[in-house]
């Protein structure tokens, strides 16, 4: 499979060819001898869509999906209307290279929250993940002794064999590994009862009627909650989210690559450094999450994220919410009252409802889909002050062999190892390294040894690629929007640091440049344009602690309203933020719900 694909198709592979053209070459030279198959990933909707809704949901992605079941749980008929032809957002699944299927943008589930998943009955609707046992290896580029491999560390759900990988650098921080655990899943924990409720309603505390303010006093409950988890642990929750992480870290282990393996959640998708204020708190955004009711554990799944969005899609259907896809809305209509009345499409087709729902960004939502004159001034400039700085490059690669490591040689059968399921990290043998990294980002320059994160999710799922091949994903940082005199990406810079990331890849594994069938690059730019992510943005919008709960996406729009009334956000520009959690989606329909028989 993989030689026809490299024979026939690798001349035409390069950045902007659609996977249509790759797909229809395959059909006229392959698919007839049986050697490709199809896959059907995307549901349609049959249903003709309506001219009338009670909501209207702008954006497929999980949180526009999730708000779409709840409204239709709460009565009210809703449409969600996709621009792209694939549900999801940027959880999704692509065929982007004939027989390799990619989760394009987000790659890994951990942070959807319980109750949603249980609820929608995603697991009857189709979701199945892939547990990663070990989930985290980093390789050393440094020789090994008398003819060993370099060295590694590896860490699992197995604590006595993760102290062993830890003892190897250190016994000291082998021995305090299970009490930072044990710390970080305390602060952790204490975030939930914040995440499944809207922030606490600060207007309707302070203004208005006595019994207004008293109804408002039911938004303290998830505070109060996490004080009472808290306890007496307040004054390290407040430290681990103000605080560069590093000043954390180095007070906990002593061990570079230890600390550094770690570090990398505290930036990951970030434009920080692990010794900037506030990565405290990226890190912990990564390890709140929960998977089959393990705290913590990120997995993989079945057929690529888009998985996710389908068997929510499956779900929202099932209960009566009409789904599209190729529906690309153009405005919000705005009624002479100065409220929402629905949207227009760019084919002219209105759809009116009640309330309209925005799962696109913030910066999407009020500058390109609002009339302007019907938002404040001061309101429009507050917009454009929200950070969407991203560093993040995507490269999704085919290969026709499974990755060999230096620092772990595959087995003579072939077989996937343990750590080939693991988040790979390369680069990421010190802290330093990050740093420098960071630092030639910020200066308009991709980094020369960038911030890799490697994943291989067809090493658990033969779903995704051809036997014998793999898909590999590699989200790399750091990497600017704009480049040195704020001059755009052209293709030659793409395939230069695709080039580069390879080169490092090669360097702890070597063979995977030749084993590379075909690519797909997409920088902060090309992130925003396919997805939709304004400036790259995988969170709607950095996760700093400016842009954090009260003042998510801004303070006057944090409780999901906007000065538009009946226009509400649901996205993950909203609290809690990024990450495939679906808790904005949640929040945001059951404010709807709230307000609605009001409007």
């Amino acid at each position: 499979m993989a030689a026809a694909v490299r024979a026939g198709l690798w001349h035409l592979w390069h950045r902007g060819l659609s996977g249509l053209v790759m797909a229809a070459a395959v059909r006229a030279g392959l698919w007839h001898r049986g050697v490709i198959s199809a896959t059907r990933r995307g549901s349609h909707s049959s249903t003709a869509l309506k001219p009338q809704y009670d909501a209207v949901i702008i954006g497929a992605g999980h949180n526009g999906l999730i708000a779409s079941a709840y409204l239709q749980k709460g009565g009210l008929k809703t449409a969600v209307l996709e621009r792209r032809h694939v549900l999801g957002g940027a959880a999704v699944s692509e065929e982007l290279i004939p027989g390799f299927h990619f989760s394009r943008a987000s790659y890994l589930l951990s942070l959807l929250r319980p109750h949603i998943y249980q609820d929608l009955e995603l697991k009857k609707h189709g979701l199945k993940v892939y547990m990663r046992d070990p989930y985290s290896f980093t390789p050393m580029l440094e020789d090994g002794v008398r003819g060993r491999p370099p060295p590694s560390l590896t860490l699992g759900a197995d604590l006595a064999k993760t102290q062993q990988e830890i003892g190897k650098f250190s016994e000291k921080d082998a021995k305090v590994y299970p009490d930072f655990l044990s710390y970080l899943e305390r602060l952790a924990c204490a975030i939930h009862p914040l995440l499944d409720a809207p922030p606490v309603d600060i207007p309707g505390l302070t203004q208005g009627s006595l019994r207004k303010k008293i109804s408002a006093l039911s938004s303290l409950k998830p505070l109060v909650k996490s004080g009472l988890k808290l306890e007496k642990n307040i004054p390290d929750f407040y430290e681990l989210v103000t605080a560069p992480v590093m000043k954390v870290l180095n007070r906990w282990f002593e061990s570079e690559p230890l600390r550094a393996t770690l570090a990398t959640d505290s930036v990951i998708g970030a434009n920080t450094s692990p010794n900037n204020p506030g990565s405290g708190y990226v890190l912990l955004h990564h390890v709140m999450g929960e998977l089959e009711k393990e705290k913590g554990a990120w997995g993989y799944v079945e057929g690529g994220m888009g998985g996710v969005s389908q068997s929510i899609a499956r779900s929202a259907r099932s209960l009566g919410a009409d789904i599209f896809t190729n529906k690309d809305v153009e405005q919000v209509l705005i009624g002479q009252d100065g409220s929402a009345k629905g949207v227009v499409l760019t084919d002219g087709t209105e759809v009116h409802s009640k309330v309209v729902l925005s799962n696109a960004t913030p910066y999407i939502t009020f500058k390109q889909l609002t009339p302007q004159d019907a938002l404040p001034e001061a309101f429009i400039t507050a917009v454009d002050q929200i950070d969407y700085t991203s560093p993040v490059t995507k490269i999704n690669v085919a290969v026709d062999k499974l990755p060999n490591f230096l620092a772990a040689p595959n087995s003579a059968d072939g077989k996937p190892g343990p750590h080939h399921q693991c988040s790979i990290h390369l680069n990421c043998e010190s802290v330093e390294v990050l740093e420098e990294a960071y630092r030639e980002g910020q200066q308009g320059r991709p980094s020369s040894r960038p911030m890799i994160e490697m994943t291989i999710p067809s090493v658990l799922d033969p779903t995704l690629a051809p036997p014998g091949c793999h898909v590999v994903s590699l989200f790399i940082q750091f990497t600017p929007y704009l480049l040195e005199g704020r001059r755009a990406w052209t293709d030659e810079d793409r395939e230069r640091f695709a080039d580069t990331a390879f080169d490092w890849v090669e360097r702890y594994a070597p063979g995977f440049k030749k084993s590379i069938v075909g690519k797909d690059i997409l920088t902060p730019a090309d992130l925003e344009r396919v997805f939709g992510l304004t400036g790259g943005n995988i969170f709607h919008g950095s996760m700093s602690l400016d842009q954090l709960y009260l003042a998510r996406p801004l303070p006057s729009v944090a409780d999901y309203r906007t000065p538009v009334k009946g226009l509400y956000l649901c996205g993950s520009g909203s609290h809690p933020g990024g990450g495939v959690m679906g808790a904005a989606g949640w929040n945001s329909a059951l404010k709807v719900l709230a307000d609605f028989k009001r409007l």
